[in-house]
């Protein structure tokens, strides 16, 4: 069997996010958040689709988005690519989940707590040496917790992460690895396929059930992210040998530039300004201009 790459965005979504994957995104859910306890019982999948309630509020597109029956909102997002805006990005997705809650005249307290899930397959802490980390407010010199703790960032960062399928152990080791390596298997791992969601997980994820427009999606993708990846490494290389700091951000923002300029016709200004940090404004311009080409 070909296993498909879960970090891909389409990937992603299919195994975590669709109508079949209720069961799976309590485990993952419950591996990931709550280090393998049953605190996850139910969930509802929604729209991550975010809009705003004040005109002039930037809409926002998420990977996945539930609602859990413990209260919860958890918003998750598969990042593959470290771009500049990104932590801004993460923080501001997390408050307008939280905020969006309320209509006019609802009272604050009605409002329920919102995690904001992020995976990442790079390094983002160096500082941190554990795969998933928690962020919560904290009073900053005394380091006591804010006594509502409705906000919580944790981030999985996929590189830091180094055991072999021979030494994963928990629940959460289980589904860590199959995020980083579902798409090297051939066959499903005994010691996964024992948990059931892993094995559905691993189903969806097979490449043989995709049909011709979704293989093609996936291509993109996958195209699209080595192309990117190329490209911001040519940009940091060039600002390198000019051997000055603003050598290196010209490098990057031409990078990016050329980024807007495949992904123009793909996808919608607000994806590709999700993605290169780059403005609404400066990609309609970048599209006009191609336009008149």
């Amino acid at each position: 069997m070909v296993f498909i790459n879960p970090k891909t965005d389409f990937a992603f979504k299919k195994i975590f996010g669709s109508e079949q994957s209720h069961g799976i995104l309590i485990s993952f859910l419950n591996a990931i958040l709550y280090k393998g306890e049953s605190i996850v019982q139910d969930l509802t999948i929604l729209n991550p689709y975010q809009a705003p309630r004040l005109r002039g509020v930037k809409d926002t597109y998420l990977d996945v988005k539930a609602s859990l029956s413990t209260g919860e909102t958890v918003i998750i997002e598969m990042q593959v690519l470290n771009v500049e805006g990104f932590e801004k990005r993460i923080l501001y997705n997390a408050a307008k989940a939280y905020s969006i809650q309320l209509s006019a005249g609802e009272p604050y307290f009605s409002l329920n707590p919102v995690i904001a899930l992020t995976i990442t397959d790079f390094r983002l802490f160096d500082d941190i040496e554990n795969p998933i980390s928690h962020f919560v407010l904290k009073e900053k010199e005394y380091l006591v917790d804010y006594p509502i703790e409705d906000i919580e960032l944790v981030f999985v960062e996929l590189p830091k992460f180094t055991r072999t399928l021979e030494e994963l152990e928990t629940l959460t080791d289980k589904w860590i690895y199959f995020l980083q390596h579902a798409t090297d298997l051939r066959t499903v791992p005994e010691n996964m396929g024992e948990v059931s969601e892993i094995q559905q997980a691993f189903e969806i994820a097979n490449q043989a059930t995709l049909t011709p427009e979704e293989l093609d999606e996936l291509e993109h993708q996958l195209f699209f992210i080595q192309d990117q990846r190329g490209a911001i490494e040519k940009g940091i290389k060039q600002g390198i040998q000019q051997g000055i700091k603003q050598g290196i951000q010209q490098g990057e923002r031409q990078a990016k530039l050329e980024m807007v300029q495949r992904m123009i016709g793909v996808m919608d200004d607000e994806t590709i300004a999700q993605v290169t940090g780059l403005t609404i404004e400066e990609i309609q311009h970048i599209r006009q201009a191609q336009t008149l080409e």
